[in-house]
């Protein structure tokens, strides 16, 4: 089982350090592919099977086959209910079902060297397999009784329970974790399905969660309806049809993703919002500066935004990481990305540690960064360099089946069919110096975005603590 949960926050923060694009609704793996540049969508079959939207996608790779899919049980189907209840429920699938208890199915799927788990996103109950092409029926059985007949048996929800708040509990110290936290409570409006509880709800709540609450939302949200399945790899159409129907006939059910919320702060709302959160004894502080966009993946502006967002901080090319890091010696990572907008409204931010010493150095440098950004725009130059790279990055991203698969599934959440596997080069390339810089000032405000920082805040440093790093 990979557990997500409060870590989402830190891989985020993480991210957008690196100046790569935040996670998204499935984990690569890294079996080289060699999916051709061009044409792409050709290659690729998508139909309804059983109620389910599956894909089969063939590689070269022989033998083995990579499965992800994703279906709307994430967080925020929880509502007003108890909040911990959608992670839970994911924790609980690979622990038994009615025909099979755990030990059974470890044993039948390690005897082939084979894998199936389950994540828990905002929006998504998230599901991977790999295996090898003979084994994908015995790997289907098994994957369809997890999610259509889990046990749920009680001793394992005290286990799940146990290794929820362990989790919980350990973000609480975690500087990412917190700063993304906060940040997604300040900007995102209760209601908003991008908004999350805080660990000290989910902590309560995961204590107070009941069996009869799991196998309740189970029935609701987990279902065909909205589930995709892409399978990447050494597969054949036709087969892989024959047996999703005949391990999926009759299930039934399942709730549409939650694709609009109560809107955010305007982006020219007039006064900027800070927030502390502060962690005794750490030596680094995490800051995260931005705010809600108001943008949707497909949204004409959306795209520009991105490659605007990559020349200011993406990779040691950014400007922030050319001028905080390597200029100014202020910080060892920093960098800006677009989250959480492949389904609902996402938002924009800035992340960055720092050592307490030089915080406000830190910040003021970013926000001047920030500032002549917004202001002056990007130059033909940037936009040139930094398409090309956004276009290579792409390419490369698909030479595993793992990223192949993982690109596939993130274009259908976003609403796009197999063509875009192809239009999108073509997309990055159509992006104008005037898109990009009219989408910034449009869309972002520096001057009301929210400020969190996550550590050593509040009081002076000690002792050493403010040597910057090597330049």
């Amino acid at each position: 089982m990979t557990l997500r949960l409060r870590l989402r926050g830190c891989l985020l923060a993480a991210c957008a350090l690196a100046g790569a694009a935040p996670p998204g609704a499935a984990l690569a793996t890294n079996v080289s592919s060699t999916a051709a540049p061009a044409g792409m969508a050709a290659r690729g079959h998508r139909a309804e099977t059983a109620g389910i939207d599956v894909v089969t996608y063939p590689t070269h790779v022989r033998d083995v086959v990579v499965v992800l899919g994703a279906l709307p049980a994430g967080d925020a189907m929880a509502g007003t209910g108890n909040a911990a209840v959608p992670t839970l429920t994911g924790l609980m699938l690979d622990r038994g079902t009615t025909a099979l208890d755990k030990f059974a199915i470890a044993e039948r799927l390690e005897s082939v060297g084979a894998s199936v788990s389950f994540g828990v996103g905002t929006q998504s109950l998230e599901i991977r397999a790999k295996c090898l092409r003979r084994d994908l029926p015995m790997v289907l059985s098994i994957l369809a009784g997890e999610l259509r007949t889990p046990a749920f048996p009680a001793a394992e929800l005290a286990k799940a329970k146990q290794q929820l708040i362990g989790s919980l509990r350990e973000s609480l110290q975690n500087t990412g974790a917190r700063a993304q936290e906060a940040f997604s409570r300040a900007v995102f409006a209760p209601g908003h399905p991008n908004r999350p509880q805080s660990v000290e709800d989910m902590l309560s709540a995961a204590e107070s969660a009941t069996l009869d609450e799991i196998k309740a939302f189970h029935a609701k949200y987990v279902g065909p309806k909205h589930l995709t399945l892409v399978f990447t790899g050494d597969v054949d159409d036709a087969a892989v049809r024959r047996e999703v129907a005949k391990d999926f006939a009759g299930w039934k059910g399942g709730e549409d993703y939650l694709r609009a919320g109560p809107p955010g702060p305007a982006a020219h709302a007039p006064a900027s919002h800070q927030i502390e959160v502060p962690l005794k004894d750490k030596p680094s502080t995490t800051i995260v500066l931005g705010q809600a966009d108001g943008l949707r993946y497909r949204d004409p502006d959306a795209l520009p935004l991105r490659v605007g967002t990559a020349i200011l901080g993406q990779g040691f090319t950014g400007r922030l990481m050319g001028t905080v890091r390597d200029h100014e010696g202020l910080t060892y990572g920093i960098g800006a990305a677009v989250s959480a907008d492949s389904i609902a409204d996402g938002a924009w931010s800035i992340s960055a540690t720092f050592a307490p010493a030089l915080l406000d150095h830190g910040i003021a440098s970013t926000r001047r960064v920030l500032e002549a950004w917004w202001k002056d725009g990007v130059s033909d130059d940037e936009l040139a360099a930094r398409k090309q790279g956004i276009i290579g990055g792409y390419f490369v991203s698909l030479s595993t089946t793992g990223g192949l698969a993982s690109t596939i599934l993130t274009t259908i959440q976003r609403g796009y069919d197999l063509s875009w596997l192809d239009g999108y080069p073509e997309a990055v390339r159509a992006v104008s110096r005037d898109d990009v810089n009219r989408a910034i000032r449009s869309h972002l405000n520096p001057s009301s975005m929210t400020l969190v920082e996550a550590g050593s805040v509040g009081a002076p440093a000690q002792g050493n603590q403010g040597a910057p790093p090597p330049r």
